[in-house]
C-alpha cells in the first residue's frame, strides 16, 4: 500500500488516501493523474502531503502551509521567519503582529 494526495487545479492537496497504484489507475476514485504519490517517511517528494498542502509540479515536492503570512520559503522549501528564533534555554512563539519572537513566561 502507498499514499496518494489526490491535488485540485490550483494544485492543493484536497485528500490523501491509502491504496495501490491499479486501485488509483482503475478511475474509482476519479481521474488518476490528479492523484500523486506521497511518502510515509518522507523518503521522496520532501514530506508526506496533507491536506491544504501545494503540490510543486516543478520541483516535484509537497509544500506544507505557509504558517504566518511574513514567512517564506527558503531554498529547501521550508518556511522560515524574517527573523531568526533566538538562541537560549527559553520558550518562544512567533508574534506575527510585531513580526517577531516573544518568550513564553
Amino acid at each position: 500500500m502507498s499514499h496518494f494526495a489526490r491535488i485540485n487545479a490550483e494544485d492543493i492537496v484536497e485528500q490523501v488516501i491509502v491504496a495501490e497504484q491499479d486501485f488509483i489507475d482503475s478511475g474509482a476514485v476519479g481521474t488518476p493523474s490528479d492523484w500523486i504519490q506521497t511518502s510515509y517517511s518522507g523518503s521522496f517528494r520532501k514530506q508526506l502531503a496533507a491536506v491544504g498542502y501545494k503540490y510543486d509540479k516543478d520541483k516535484d515536492v509537497f509544500i506544507g502551509k505557509q504558517p504566518f503570512p511574513s514567512w517564506t520559503l527558503d531554498e529547501n522549501n521550508n518556511w522560515q521567519p524574517p527573523v531568526s528564533e533566538p538562541v537560549d534555554d527559553k520558550a518562544h512563539v512567533w508574534d506575527e503582529e510585531n513580526t517577531n519572537w516573544k518568550e513564553i513566561v
